[in-house]
């Protein structure tokens, strides 16, 4: 397998392997020149994103700044939206569904390292080069989920759709479908419903 192939199947592979190296600054490059484009230079952000994420469905709107370790294992489905500071280290599969809205600072993270140090410290090649090991989880989150400002998903992960996660929450474990989910680990407090809509909350109307 290559170091592609295993980092993608989730097994420990050598993140400094030319081909991710390559595309990891590829897409670092893209992500800063994204960042600094404006809200109303729509041609020149569309252009950039063609290049950073060709797996993506139309209607997406990221607000920027904007970090992606690779952009090309990351998915989105129609009508995404993020603020700012968006952050995707997509060294593992990433998939988002349609209708999807995030708030600022959301962070999704497939990475995962050894908790040992006499696994996780840097190794060396007969050459004197320096090389880690390192494994990732895939995240996915289904259709029509609204996620707070400052919500982190960990790698291995997958949310429902019809999701609604706090502010501040950190994603550690599956959230099943339609469910309100907050906190540092996230827990469900409870199904979205009917009784939810809109129209029974006259104090908004």
């Amino acid at each position: 397998m290559t170091e592609e192939e295993k980092m993608l199947a989730g097994k420990l592979y050598d993140p400094t392997d030319a081909k991710l190296t390559a595309r990891l600054h590829y897409a670092h490059h893209l992500s800063q020149e994204y960042s600094q484009t404006f809200d109303d230079e729509s041609d020149k952000r569309e252009a950039i994103l063609e290049k950073l994420l060709p797996n993506r469905k139309p209607g997406m709107y990221l607000q920027g700044p904007i970090f992606f370790d690779y952009g090309c294992y990351t998915t989105f489905g129609e009508n995404f939206y993020a603020n700012a500071n968006f952050t995707v280290l997509d060294c593992g599969p990433v998939t988002i569904g349609n209708s999807c809205w995030f708030g600022p600072n959301v962070t999704l993270v497939t990475p995962m390292h050894p908790l040992r140090y006499q696994d996780r410290n840097a190794r060396y090649r007969a050459d004197g080069s320096k090389y880690n090991l390192e494994y990732d989880r895939p995240i996915t989150i289904g259709d029509n989920c609204w996620f707070g400002s400052n919500v982190t998903v960990i790698g291995g992960v997958t949310i429902g759709s019809g999701c609604v996660i706090g502010a501040g929450s950190v994603v550690t474990k599956d959230i099943p479908d339609n469910s309100l989910a907050v906190g540092n680990p996230c827990h469900v407090l409870r199904t979205i419903t009917e009784e939810d809509a809109i129209n029974f909350h006259q104090e908004l109307l």
